[in-house]
């Protein structure tokens, strides 16, 4: 399934989140946050404003990222969860 997100809307893959402390102990599935960044996967074209203009968006597909703990939908393609959120969600780009 192939999913173009529409005006300034953002589609992300959640980076993985580590499964040991640097201890060494196993954090179970159960107690484990979301990660809080992940990679853009593909990005809508911008959102347009008061004088009908398209502002181009600041992040392109491929980018990774840093978003809000409760930042978007969750949505699942093809049994991935990924999460669809407006670019004012993305607190920053890792470089």
């Amino acid at each position: 399934m192939k999913i173009k997100p529409l005006n300034d809307r953002v589609l992300v893959a959640r980076m993985d989140e580590e499964e040991t402390t640097s201890g060494g102990i196993i954090i179970p599935d159960t107690a484990k946050e979301k990660p809080q960044e992940g990679k853009v996967i593909a990005a809508g074209p911008g959102k347009v404003d008061d004088n009908g203009e398209r502002v181009p968006m600041e992040v392109k597909a491929g980018d990774k990222i840093l978003f809000g703990k409760y930042a978007g939908n969750e949505i699942n393609i093809d049994g991935v969860e990924h999460t669809i959120m407006r670019e004012d969600d993305i607190l920053g780009i890792i470089k």
